[in-house]
């Protein structure tokens, strides 16, 4: 097989070398380091679920159902499992570190939807750092400096600024730090489930309320709908693993059992939480809060003085989502801006070694985000609609590559699951008790992407690739039908 600049296999240069292409269908072949084994990647995924939603939004999904705030959380965790299985398919068929962008170029070859994939990607990384940095300054805070009327949006841009701080100076992105961090993040969700042991065992609580619904009949299915596309921003962050597809050891056999175990421990935690705090605290409260977990342990170990650690640990977990959310939007500016597709100075490095201008312009975005947003919670929303958008578009992708095949086994997913996925994401980019404001906030976002796109096409008369070079390496059916032509 030839690659993507007709050279057979003996005759290319060496990985690492000048003129060296990757071949996509090469499970094996990377620059980089495959040091990341299937535990790793499990903890890995596991870290990358925990964080903001779960602490910050069961306020919101109890206003959305009632107190059956596990029905939800079950239904967003299954709508999560069946796009994982598209992913699935796709990273060990292509097991490069492209992700989305990789899957819609693969499949259509138009660059501008691979460009608006990316830019929405990246924008859903903003709009969640912003989101999360709301919620320091809410009943967290509080719960540690003891301040009952917080300035909220102000704590929330001075903790996007010291996050653009870390992100300038450079953050080791590595394993070790990401299982120190998930388990500070694991161990304040365990905390709650005792919690909720100790609750139910002493006879203190009210089981019956995690079963009431907030409406009847056809209105208990709408609010179960409504709270599980809130419920879903707790779910999304498995999406990311694919990105470490070259550093993942055998990657093809290594992600399905992660990702699933992944996934699969994180929502039996979110229900075992979601029936837990139903259970302890009146919704009128537990609705109102911005720090509903909090509740949970103000409530349910009242002769206790365990709220303060236990905001403490919330803040570390709604912090690094901000964090890792927004090293994620700043890097992929940077890597659009070295494809020749946004304008070059987003791939400006500071002496660091950190994109500075790529971090300077996601964190203006966030902190006017923050400013001009009048429903500060609707910004989760507006990740998952962002989201949702490319999740369509990646279940639609693994149906339209099944016609592209490549010269290794990969896992396959039953046939039912992307056609599943697609249509769900597609009911969830509908107004699913979504305000206008949130529409707006994402259409505008894009519209922006394109503005930059605009911008980069008039100075350089390029439009580059979103897709690096060793990534548009010709399957082995394009290269037959290459021949065939000669």
């Amino acid at each position: 097989m030839t690659d993507s600049i007709d050279r057979d296999p003996e005759e290319r240069p060496p990985p690492g070398a000048p003129g060296h292409v990757t071949s996509i269908e090469d499970p094996e072949e990377t620059r980089l380091n495959r040091v990341i084994t299937r535990p790793m990647l499990t903890f890995f995924i596991l870290g990358d679920i925990l964080g903001a939603g779960i602490y910050a939004l069961t306020g919101q999904v109890a206003a959305d159902v009632g107190g059956a705030i596990w029905a939800s959380f079950l239904v967003s965790f299954l709508l999560a499992l069946i796009t994982a299985f598209a992913y699935l398919e796709l990273v060990t068929k292509y097991p490069r570190a492209a992700g989305a962008a990789l899957y819609v170029h693969r499949a259509f070859h138009i660059a501008i939807l691979s460009f608006m994939v990316t830019i929405a990607v990246m924008a859903s990384g903003v709009t969640s750092a912003s989101f999360s940095a709301t919620r320091v300054g809410g009943r967290y805070w509080t719960g540690v400096f003891g301040d009952e009327n917080p300035p909220l949006k102000l704590i929330a841009i001075v903790a996007i600024l010291l996050v653009a701080a870390v992100n300038y100076r450079g953050v080791g992105e590595s394993i070790k730090i990401n299982i120190a961090i998930t388990l500070i993040e694991l161990s304040g969700l365990l905390f709650i489930i005792l919690v909720g042991i100790k609750v139910l065992f002493s006879g203190d609580g009210d089981p019956g309320q995690a079963f009431e619904f907030k409406d009847s009949g056809f209105g208990a299915v709408t609010g179960i709908t409504a709270g599980a596309a809130t419920a879903f921003y707790a779910f999304i962050g498995f999406e990311d693993s694919v990105n470490m597809a070259e550093e993942v050891r055998d990657p093809i056999r290594t992600f399905p059992p992660a990702l699933l175990t992944g996934i699969v421990a994180a929502s039996i935690i979110y229900l075992l939480v979601g029936f837990t705090a139903a259970m302890t605290v009146p919704l009128d409260v537990l609705t109102e809060s911005t720090g509903p977990l909090l509740e949970v342990v103000r409530i349910g170990l009242p002769d206790y003085d365990a709220g303060t650690l236990f905001s403490v640990i919330a803040m570390i977990a709604v912090s690094n989502t901000m964090l890792i959310n927004m090293l994620m939007a700043s890097r992929l500016l940077y890597g659009m801006a070295n494809q020749g597709v946004l304008p070059a100075p987003f791939a400006w490095v500071s002496p660091r070694k950190t994109p500075w201008f790529g971090i300077l312009f996601t964190t203006g975005l966030s902190i006017l985000l923050i400013l001009t947003v009048n429903d500060l919670s609707g910004l989760s929303d507006t990740t998952v609609l962002l989201l949702t958008s490319v999740f369509f578009l990646v279940n639609i992708c693994v149906l339209v590559l099944r016609r592209d095949p490549v010269g290794h086994s990969h896992f396959v997913a039953p046939t039912i699951m992307p056609v599943i996925g697609a249509l769900v994401a597609l009911v969830f980019l509908l107004p699913i008790n979504r305000t206008g404001e949130v529409y707006r906030t994402a259409i505008y976002l894009l519209i922006g992407g394109l503005v930059l796109w605009g911008i980069n096409f008039l100075v350089t008369r390029s439009t580059g690739t979103v897709v690096a070079e060793e990534d548009l390496t010709t399957s082995p059916e394009d290269d037959r039908s290459h021949d065939d032509r000669t």
